[in-house]
């Protein structure tokens, strides 16, 4: 079959032929309906030798949708056929965090070298996939898995830190979506569908602002200085309330500290490698700075419900497999509108 992987440190992905896999014992065989591109990606593949750590050749994709075309014995409660997007952070299963179904903060997966589709086990950009376990599945039911397997990150990610802060976000206050591509997008049309607060979006570049403004932002802004001066027009001079950075950029960190007001939340989304420093002045007093990663399975599925309500959309370009090195260029050089996605 056809996979897109990365097999050598600091070279192109590439289409390449593997074997076609088979599940064993509690596994579940995809054919492959869609798989969406992401930064991350882009980032384990900018790692030197001495960082990489998600072994070579490495199928890429965690973001993934397919039907179920065989099970493994011991599987029961699914059918084949079924079309179903995959949980992508997969954990032990059985520590206190995966009995809640945060297996995005498993406790031993590192130790125990549990790695998810794409990010170290074979992933769905390509024909088929295995899911390690059943409980790694959601049902998508009559929901187009092109048009919603982001939803697996690009939607579960912003939800989850969106979700922690909601209890802030209050009719009056202002929300800032930090990077208007991927992942801002949906933040945008999150916080639209949850809250009642003022949704800026800031971006570089004019036509991310668009998009931002296309999905239901109030105000696209320029990330620069002169727009945090703006935010506190907006917000009435208080400054905002929440800052989501889907870029994760020193320079984007730091002008989130500037723009928010006491007892605020700043989110790390995005892996830009930045920073921002903390300390007794700055940024404002109990301003929780934090990195939320990826969502709980019970989150996915809310934001699966969100979809469809009609309430969130991914904006999506499709590229079939045999095309799938080139999102990646396209990613690295800024022109993609919304999510990039393989279609097998």
């Amino acid at each position: 079959m056809k996979a897109c992987q990365y097999v050598e440190i600091g070279a192109a992905p590439k289409v390449t032929d593997i074997p076609k896999p088979e599940p064993g014992p509690g596994q579940v065989l995809l054919k492959v309906s869609a798989a969406g591109a992401c930064h991350s990606d882009e980032f384990i593949m900018s790692l030197p030798a001495e960082q990489y750590a998600y072994g070579l050749p490495l199928t890429l994709g965690h973001e993934g949708a397919g039907e179920i075309a065989e099970l493994g014995d011991g599987v029961e409660g699914w059918e084949l056929g079924e079309s179903v997007a995959v949980y992508g952070p997969w954990g032990c299963g059985t520590c206190h965090a995966c009995a809640q179904g945060k297996e995005n903060y498993c406790r031993y997966a590192a130790e125990r070298n549990i790695r998810p589709p794409g990010l170290g086990n074979p992933g769905a950009m390509a024909e088929y996939m295995i899911v390690n376990d059943q409980r790694h599945l959601v049902r998508l039911g009559d929901l187009d898995p092109v048009q919603n397997v982001a939803l697996t990150d690009a939607g579960l990610t912003p939800y989850h830190a969106i979700r922690t802060s909601l209890p802030k976000l209050l009719p009056g206050r202002v929300a800032v979506v930090i990077g208007a591509g991927g992942l801002g997008h949906m933040a945008v049309q999150i916080l639209k569908a949850l809250t009642a607060a003022t949704v800026v979006a800031l971006d570089l570049k004019e036509d991310a602002r668009q998009l931002a403004l296309d999905v239901g932002a109030d105000y696209a802004l320029p990330s620069e200085r002169a727009s945090v001066d703006e935010i506190r027009k907006i917000s009435g001079g208080l400054g905002a309330t929440a800052v989501f950075d889907c870029v994760g950029a020193d320079a984007t960190l730091a002008l989130a500290g500037k723009m928010v007001h006491e007892e605020a939340d700043i989110a790390v989304v995005g892996l830009g490698g930045g920073s921002l420093p903390v300390g007794f002045l700055f940024p404002p007093h109990e301003t929780r700075v934090w990195s939320p990663y990826w969502g709980s399975r019970s989150e996915l599925e809310e934001v699966l419900d969100l979809a469809r309500l009609g309430a969130i959309h991914v904006e999506t370009e499709s590229f079939t497999l045999d095309e799938a090195p080139t999102v990646y260029e396209r990613m690295h050089a800024g022109t993609l509108r919304g999510r990039g996605i393989v279609v097998p």
